[in-house]
């Protein structure tokens, strides 16, 4: 398999500020990769360092085996689509897409063949002649993927290209991005700091944390098998048990339980899982397919449980009522701090 991408030893500081601290990232060719992370935690400026609009004061980036460290932004086969889009308002959409082609001096029969074609794989047949402010949030997002397509770079890097769309708009172009992609066979790299975006769309995923890598795994794994508390607990929802209260349960490691491998009984229930705890209501949080409910015990963290909204046996749970929460060894995931 080729490597699209890799980080070797990357470490980037502004000032006291250490925002990147001894990256390695191996990244396919023809991959759809996501580095994820909250605000703060690196996944940006690991972005630009790949792009070349920032230089690191330590490490190597290679772009197909070729060292590309000190090589100038416009010298890379790869291309940028930005969360605010970054289109030229004075040109027409079709004027948007083709700018490079024009740039490059590609002849005007090439450029109208290839502007067609990738306005009619985006979606855009029929709105070549507007401008960007007569588009909505969602076209003007087209606009700027045809534009970083057109040439067909080797790989597409996208900084929260998502973020200015409203949920609904979101969703439809997470499907469309990574269709696109496959069409395309183009290694995306991806930030984001929704988990359920990178969840749905990647191939692999890498978790930021304080400028450091925390895992680098698929989604399956990052959600099921995190290796830290805080991969654990930046993906979906769960509970941890630090060491010392998961000693009560004979486990010498820290641990976390997902909601949906936790039942709830009532005091009297005689069932044969593993773990057993008192817990008591604190707040009951509607979510449409399920409910969300808290559950506060003897143990330091607040505990999580999904009940599903659409079972007609559900219980009714009460605030302030005292239940038993009960889930098996096999469910839960040790942590390395």
């Amino acid at each position: 398999m080729t490597n699209a991408i890799e980080l070797l030893g990357i470490s980037k500081s502004y000032g006291s500020v250490q925002a990147l601290n001894n990256i390695h990232l191996t990244i396919n060719d023809g991959e759809f990769f996501s580095l994820l992370g909250p605000s703060g935690s690196g996944k940006t400026t690991c972005l630009k360092i790949i792009a070349g609009f920032e230089g690191s004061q330590e490490g190597h980036v290679k772009l197909f085996n070729e060292d590309v460290t000190l090589v100038p932004p416009y010298k890379r086969d790869l291309n940028t689509v930005f969360q605010d889009y970054a289109l030229f308002p004075h040109m027409s959409v079709r004027s948007n897409i083709g700018y490079s082609l024009r740039i490059k001096k590609v002849n005007l029969e090439e450029q109208n063949k290839r502007i067609d074609e990738i306005l009619e794989t985006v979606k855009l047949i029929g709105y070549d002649l507007r401008k960007p402010s007569e588009l909505s949030g969602g076209q003007r997002q087209r606009v700027a993927l045809a534009r970083s397509l057109i040439n067909k770079p080797k790989v597409l890097l996208l900084d929260e290209p998502l973020g200015a769309l409203d949920l609904k708009l979101r969703e439809q172009m997470q499907i469309e991005l990574k269709n696109l992609q496959r069409k395309f066979n183009i290694t995306f790299i991806y930030v984001t700091h929704d988990q359920q975006e990178a969840l749905s769309m990647s191939d692999r995923i890498a978790v930021f944390n304080n400028g450091r890598v925390e895992q680098i795994d698929t989604p399956h794994n990052i959600y099921n098998k995190p290796k830290t508390s805080f991969v654990a607990d930046f993906i979906g929802i769960t509970t941890i048990f630090p060491k010392e209260d998961a000693s009560q349960f004979n486990i010498t490691k820290s641990f976390s339980i997902r909601p949906e491998f936790i039942s709830i009984q009532s005091s009297s229930s005689s069932s044969s899982k593993d773990f057993k705890i008192k817990a008591k209501v604190t707040d009951i949080q509607y979510q449409g397919s399920f409910n969300k409910i808290i559950f506060e015990s003897s143990f330091r963290n607040s505990l999580s449980v999904f009940q599903n909204t659409n079972n007609n046996e559900n219980i009714s749970y009460k605030i302030d009522q005292e239940y038993i929460l009960e889930f098996d060894k096999k469910d839960i995931t040790l942590l390395d701090d």
